[in-house]
């Protein structure tokens, strides 16, 4: 599969240096400077529109909108309690309005990550994305619609996440998206695929020590829209992680940014003096970067899951019917190619839930 994509690529700490660098001296950049210069030759990701990456269906754009019953406009229905937020609705292979509307597009559109190493990135010599989020993404295509070719990558910022379901932009969100109490008001989820926890990613020399009072008078960076971001609003120890004008058209996005890269290109910069992000995207950067390391512990248990848009029933519980199959084999194939390394220790997915009223 080939991505039609312009910018930086990269396979590793190695591949994006030469072609952004060439032989240029790195000047201040800390540990992994490609990273720091993707980022600002991409203008830190602030774009928020969708970029579609790969296969096309139709249309001079190369865009194929995302419509349909059950698609493009949902179905009105209420939202989840936050009794067990990682309850999610038993498979089933049965179709419905969306899957049938998918089936007569011909390509499942999914939103996903271009960024993170190992979850979601574009490898510099294959021009392909690759990585744990995305195997996944492909097994989905290939139950649905018979090969896992069939199938639209569009890459959004974390912020977008949600915006890009509602919106029709995308079938499915599979980019490290927590489902926690406040999302589900918002998304429909399926069961839990990988287990996290909220971990700060700082310089080895650091005097930062995990997430502590050893945070205070530090600038910690956040992508917007993340849980992260949300830990900080409760109790940031002290430290400066809000932009002046945040939110608004004068927002420098210098602490919040759009995705979790932007936050290791401003500590490589030293623009901040720390980052927190689930462990899982940690324990990337600090692969690509051996400049930094994860402080501390993981300080909460949170769990990634696919995100539908709200009223897309048939379409989660086919989702959790391709998880129930992944499980048993695909899932531990991914997690040795991708994360073992770097994020050792794990033995296997985490059970699925379901809800009370659908057993």
């Amino acid at each position: 599969m080939r991505n039609g994509v312009d910018g930086a690529r990269m396979r590793g700490p190695a591949g994006l240096r030469g072609r952004l660098l060439g032989s240029r001296p790195l000047g201040r950049l800390r540990g992994w400077g490609g990273v720091a210069a993707m980022a600002v030759a991409c203008g830190l990701t602030a774009s928020l529109t969708l970029l579609p990456l790969t296969h096309s269906a139709r249309g001079d754009s190369g865009v194929t909108e995302v419509t349909g019953p059950g698609v493009g406009i949902g179905m009105p229905v209420k939202a989840d309690t936050c009794e067990n937020p990682e309850a999610s609705l038993t498979p089933s292979s049965a179709d419905g309005p969306s899957i049938a509307a998918i089936k007569a597009r011909g390509k499942l559109v999914v939103g996903v990550d271009q960024n993170s190493f190992r979850w979601g990135y574009r490898n510099a010599e294959e021009r392909t994305l690759e990585g744990f989020d995305i195997d996944l993404a492909k097994a989905i295509a290939k139950d649905v619609l018979g090969s896992e070719n069939d199938i639209i990558f569009r890459a959004i910022p974390t912020n977008q996440r949600i915006a890009a379901l509602e919106s029709g932009k995308v079938d499915l969100v599979v980019r490290t998206m927590t489902i926690n109490c406040k999302r589900i008001e918002q998304v429909a989820f399926s069961t839990a695929y990988f287990q996290v926890g909220q971990q700060i990613l700082a310089p080895k020399g650091s005097t930062i020590t995990g997430y502590d009072s050893s945070l205070g008078g530090k600038r910690v960076c956040t992508a917007e829209g993340s849980t992260a971001y949300e830990a900080l609003e409760q109790n940031a120890f002290g430290a400066t992680f809000k932009d002046e004008a945040d939110g608004t058209k004068a927002d420098k996005d210098l602490l919040t940014v759009p995705n979790q890269l932007d936050c290791l290109a401003r500590l490589q910069l030293g623009e901040v003096d720390a980052v927190l992000t689930d462990n899982a995207l940690g324990a990337g950067q600090a692969a690509q970067d051996p400049a930094v390391e994860l402080k501390g512990k993981p300080f909460t248990t949170e769990y990634y899951g696919v995100a539908a848009k709200l009223g897309n029933d048939d379409l989660v519980r086919r989702v959790n019917q391709v998880l129930v199959q992944y499980r048993q084999g695909a899932w531990k194939t991914a997690y040795d190619k991708w994360l073992k390394a770097d994020l050792p220790g794990i033995s296997g997915p985490p059970a699925p839930k379901y809800k009370q009223s659908e057993r």
